[in-house]
């Protein structure tokens, strides 16, 4: 069995936060999230997740069926250390397993990097195995001091290492590999006795050396992989490298995207070949983009479903569907639950709201469709406002195929439009209208002459 320890127990000061260090989020989901995911991919059985400070914000987000969580003490009193948090999950491990203990505050890691770290563990028969990278500046790292044979000698800290030892490149990860039984046993052994008062995961290396356990090594080539995030400058630029790791790949599958470094796409967001986004556009949660779309502008989209040549242009789109061939925008907002059919104008400033619109229907401009059915090739004029809410519930209303609704209209829930009735400009509907018919709903315009000169206002010339 294959298992993973995932340190997540950190206060993590630097971040200044009141929220967990490790559900700081990176491209849409907390740092935490994105190494249990590289775990799992990795084919870990079990992922022991050690959590201590402000364990209510993991609790309460995080979640899975080969998760299991484990509390480290935080009393005073309390002992501290990689040494000591990994401790904790010891009861959980069964001496047959190979152990993978990860830090969830590195967000970079890939999953092929932990399955090249196991392969080349149990293809050396290794007691434990570090991961290791080299870095061009190495300063605050611990560094890698290896055996003539490849092998791990010692692991020297950057307060420990002597000059000719701070030229070394290679670093240690803190990631590292084990065989259950030998790191039960080298856990037994280590102490707190230096200058932090903690139990160091490190001494575990150098006590399996001192007994004559072979310690691999394995170079990760890809240095970003290890940054771990203490500080918002760095989950700034774990951040950044994240994007750039998610635009590339949709590039390489075909997405056109102008300007990368202005563009924001969460992972696990799906796009279609051909489709080109310009800068400034925003892709989260569980969001899909068909093929050949146009993303103009400042547009958001979260959690929708985006049909083929889709044109959406500084708009927002939340937990909505949008059908082939529609126009979307400018400065267009989809709320929750709306459903577009193909071929739909969606234009200037116009609302939706938990609505279905039908195929070939448009409304241009300055409108608000809230709680309705609409049918297939509808117009909705400009500044025609479904008034579903009256204080206290919401009601909805149904427009019937190739009706027409005047602009400037009301049409006040409940009530139903049938196929091709019309609707006069200006109209407040409050009673169904049949197929076919033209309701106008208004008073009848009246001009008093001679009003304002009887009034006494000033007529300007």
């Amino acid at each position: 069995m294959k298992v993973s320890i995932v340190l997540a127990a950190g206060e993590g000061t630097r971040m200044r936060s009141d929220l967990a260090k490790v559900m700081h989020r990176v491209c849409g989901r907390p740092m935490l999230e994105h190494v249990l995911d590289a775990s799992a991919k990795a084919g870990m059985d079990k992922n022991l997740v050690v959590v201590g400070h402000k364990k209510e914000d993991i609790l309460e987000q995080i979640s899975g069926e080969n998760i299991v969580f484990v509390e480290q003490p935080m009393h005073d009193g309390a002992p501290y250390g990689t040494g000591f948090a990994v401790m904790q999950a010891l009861p959980h491990i069964d001496d047959d397993c190979t152990v993978v203990v990860l830090c969830g505050d590195t967000p970079l890691v890939k999953n092929e990097t932990l399955k090249d770290l196991m392969e080349h563990h149990e293809m050396n028969d290794n007691s434990a195995t570090v991961l290791t990278t080299v870095m061009d500046d190495p300063t605050g790292y611990g560094r890698v001091i290896r055996k003539t044979d490849g092998s791990l000698l010692e692991i020297v800290e950057q307060r420990d290492a002597s000059e000719e030892q701070k030229i070394i490149r290679e670093i240690n990860s803190g990631i590292y590999c084990f065989k259950a039984s030998t790191l039960k046993e080298g856990l037994e052994e280590i102490s707190n006795d230096n200058s932090q008062g903690e139990y160091y995961l490190t001494d575990v290396i150098g006590i399996l050396n001192g007994r004559g356990y072979r310690v691999g090594v394995l170079e990760a080539k890809d240095h970003t992989e290890i940054m771990g995030v203490n500080s918002r400058v760095q989950l700034a630029e774990a951040e950044s490298i994240m994007r750039k790791r998610i635009n590339t790949l949709h590039m390489l599958n075909g997405v056109t995207i102008i300007d990368p470094e202005r563009t924001y796409i969460e992972e696990g967001i799906e796009i279609g070949r051909d489709t080109v986004i310009y800068p400034g556009a925003v892709l989260q949660g569980r969001t899909v983009i068909g093929t050949n779309c146009q993303l103009l502008g400042g547009t958001r989209i979260r959690d929708s479903k985006i049909g083929s040549c889709v044109d959406i242009e500084s708009s927002l789109i939340e937990e909505s569907i949008v059908g082939d061939g529609t126009h979307i925008g400018p400065y267009a907002h989809l709320r929750p639950k709306s459903v577009l059919g193909e071929r739909v104008k969606i234009g200037n400033f116009v609302e939706v709201k938990n609505a279905n619109i039908a195929d070939g229907s448009k409304a241009s401009h300055l409108s608000y469709v809230g709680d309705a059915d609409v049918g297939k090739d509808v117009n909705i004029g400009c500044g025609v406002v479904f008034v579903n809410y009256n204080g206290v519930s919401k009601s909805r209303s149904i427009v019937g195929d190739h009706a027409f609704v005047g602009s400037n209209s009301n049409l006040v829930a409940p009530v139903e439009v049938k196929e091709w009735g019309y609707i006069a400009a200006g109209s407040t509907i409050t009673d169904d209208v049949g197929e076919g018919e033209l309701s106008i709903a208004r008073a009848r315009q009246v001009n008093k002459e001679g009003w304002v000169e009887k009034k006494g206002f000033k007529k300007h010339k």
